[in-house]
């Protein structure tokens, strides 16, 4: 069961956003209320590029300039992002700094964030792009929440045509 405030997240995001091909303001206050609703304040969204068969970053908040080039542009199944992209599914990791399950590159742990988790992008089973938050706390995100993120990447999605 989505929260009220959950909701009313989601119909603020479709109305900022009713349009094609949403410019960077409009989506980087995308991020931005997303993190602010998770209580996160590390976040990317990346877009999905047919022709480079990269994730590239289109906005972020919170991301040391030391991992800026690792995260520009992101191969499908590298990091947190590029491996929720490839699994279709949101991957998440409950604290990047003792996290050594691979999922997390190591240059994640250089935003000091513990909580996070990658989301991929989906229109109709298509992938978009994938986005991510993260929280300076340990966190195990519940089906809840990540079931939240995936209709907020549905969302964002549905402003972008495949490029």
């Amino acid at each position: 069961m989505i929260s009220l405030d959950a909701t009313k997240l989601l119909a603020t995001l479709r109305e900022r956003l009713g349009g094609r091909d949403a410019n960077r303001a409009a989506l980087q206050s995308a991020l931005d209320m997303t993190l602010a609703h998770f209580n996160c304040i590390v976040g990317t969204l990346h877009r999905w590029n047919l022709n480079t068969t990269l994730l590239e970053l289109v906005a972020h908040r919170g991301l040391p300039d030391a991992i800026m080039d690792r995260v520009r542009n992101i191969p499908l199944g590298k990091g947190m992002a590029g491996l929720a992209a490839e699994r279709r599914e949101p991957v998440q990791v409950c604290n990047l700094q003792t996290d050594d399950s691979g999922a997390a590159k190591p240059g994640a742990k250089l935003t000091e964030m513990q909580g996070s988790i990658a989301a991929p992008i989906l229109v109709n089973g298509e992938l978009r792009g994938a986005i991510g938050v993260a929280m300076p706390q340990a966190h195990e995100f519940t089906p809840q929440e990540c079931d939240l993120l995936m209709q907020i990447g549905g969302i964002i999605g549905e402003q972008w045509t495949p490029v």
